[in-house]
Formats: structure tokens, sequence, C-alpha cells
């Protein structure tokens, strides 16, 4: 199943990139495109910082702790003996939405951000939200079902 979610994870990638280069083609020419008026816009920017455009500048910080993570999700996925559909899902997630955001920094300099939601300052892209829903997924892992792996590891080990 590791190699599964690492396949995934590529794929979530070139969806990625491929959102990104569409966006590169018909979005930056015009400005920006109304999808549903009032709600969702497609803009361009390029994002030198982090979340909330905090940490401007900084990239080969953001560099080094995204690939620090993505190669420990990586590890994770071979070694974490307990998986279930919530690590998964987060490792896919997390390393495919970083991956995403890394080569755009690595050959760009900045992340190309495009989604814009009326009731939601930040302007983000595909990747953040893979990030995004791939941690709530980890919380969700860690708060309901890590301790129940490691009961069971208990149990196996007494008897």
């Amino acid at each position: 199943m590791p190699i599964i979610a690492i396949l995934l994870s590529i794929a979530a990638v070139a969806v990625d990139q491929s959102i990104k280069f569409m966006v590169l083609q018909n979005v930056v020419p015009v400005g920006k495109i109304t999808v549903i008026p009032g709600l969702f816009d497609l803009f361009y920017l390029e994002n030198r910082g982090a979340a909330f455009g905090m940490l401007q500048n900084q990239k080969w910080f953001f560099i080094v702790i995204v690939s620090i993570v993505c190669i420990a999700f990586i590890i994770a996925l071979f070694r974490y003996s307990h998986h279930e559909f919530f690590s998964y899902a987060a490792s896919i997630l997390v390393i495919g939405g970083g991956i995403g955001n890394l080569i755009d920094r690595i050959r760009l300099g900045y992340v190309i951000d495009y989604i814009s939601i009326s009731f939601f300052s930040p302007i983000f892209n595909f990747a953040d939200c893979c990030v995004t829903v791939g941690t709530v997924l980890l919380m969700i892992h860690l708060l309901f079902f890590y301790e129940k792996d490691k009961n069971v590891e208990r149990v196996m080990r007494i008897k």
C-alpha cells in the first residue's frame, strides 16, 4: 500500500502543477476569472511566503522545512505498521501538496496561488488544500486511532 500512496501523491503533484499551468495560460492574461459571482474567483498571485503571506522571501527556509516534512511522511509510509484510511490519506495529501509547492519554490522562487473565496481573504492553491486537508486527517488519526494502535501493540506484547 505505501507504493500506491506514493503514486497517488505523484498524481496530486501532477494535478497541482497542471492547474498552475492552466492558471498561467488562462488567468494571467486577463487578471481575474469569476467562477461563481460574489463567491469564487481565480487570480494569479506570486506568494513568496507561507500561509497568509507570513515569512516573506524565506525561500530556502521553506525548501528545507517542506523537504524534511515530505521525507518524514514518506519514511512513515513504509515504517508505520498501523496505517488505516486517515493516515494513508493524510500522507498522500501532505506529500503531494508539499511537493507541488516545493516545485514552485525551487523552479520559480515563489508559489503560484490562484483560488479566491469571498469569505476567506487569503488566496491559495490546490497544493495548499491538499496540505490542509491532509493535516486535518492526520490530526483525526492521532486523536482517535493512534492511541488505539498503541494499546493493540501493548496487548500483543503481553501475550
